[in-house]
């Protein structure tokens, strides 16, 4: 089957390959279909993980005496 996504290559401790293997004989799809949706949630992982920290910092910033109130915002 040809397809034009992009494709990558990676090299895999063998306990490592093994569980990958593992996961996608255990929900029925293929090694590389697998690796990919590791991959995607690793990369949702990371985001949540970013967005929190930047959530953080503006928490942390937050002044109530200079924050525009709901009616500022909403004007028309």
């Amino acid at each position: 089957m040809s397809t034009k996504n992009p494709r990558v290559n990676v090299v895999l401790e063998k306990p490592l390959y093994r569980n990958v293997e593992r996961l996608a004989k255990r929900d029925g799809v293929s090694l590389s279909l697998k690796v990919r949706d590791l991959v995607r949630e690793a990369l949702e992982i990371e985001e949540d993980l970013a967005l929190g920290v930047w959530a953080e910092t503006r928490e942390n910033t937050f002044r109530r005496s200079t924050a525009l109130t709901h009616d500022d915002v909403w004007k028309r």
